[in-house]
C-alpha cells in the first residue's frame, strides 16, 4: 500500500513548520521507532518517527522547505515493489509518532 507521510498536528501556535532535515533517503527502509524526519516551528523543534515499517519512496518536501500542518511531506509503500503515484494528497496517512521539544 501506498501512504502519504504528512505534517504531523496539531502543533500549539503553529499553522506550518519548516524541514530541518530528513533521516533517510529515498529507497531506505524506516522501521517503528526510526527518525525519519526533524521539523521545526517558529518555537520548537519536532522529531517525526515511523509507527509502523515501509520505504520513503518520494519527498514532496526538501529541507529548508515549509509545510502546512496536515500538508504531505513524502511518500512511503509497504514494499520498494508499489510504484508510487505523482499526487500524495489523497493517500491514506502513514502513522507516526512525534514529539515537540
Amino acid at each position: 500500500m501506498i501512504y502519504a507521510l504528512t505534517v504531523p498536528g496539531p502543533i500549539e501556535d503553529a499553522e506550518e513548520v519548516r524541514v530541518l532535515e530528513w533521516h533517510c533517503a529515498v529507497d531506505d527502509a524506516v522501521n517503528p521507532g526510526d527518525l525519519v524526519v526533524e521539523l521545526e516551528t517558529h518555537k520548537a523543534l519536532v522529531e517525526v518517527r515511523a509507527a509502523q515499517a515501509g520505504y520513503l519512496r518520494r519527498i514532496v518536501c526538501a529541507d529548508g522547505g515549509w509545510c502546512a500542518i496536515g500538508a504531505p511531506l513524502a511518500i512511503l509503500s509497504d514494499t520498494l515493489d508499489e510504484m508510487p503515484g505523482e499526487q500524495a494528497d489523497d493517500l491514506p496517512m502513514l502513522l507516526v509518532e512525534f514529539e515537540v521539544c
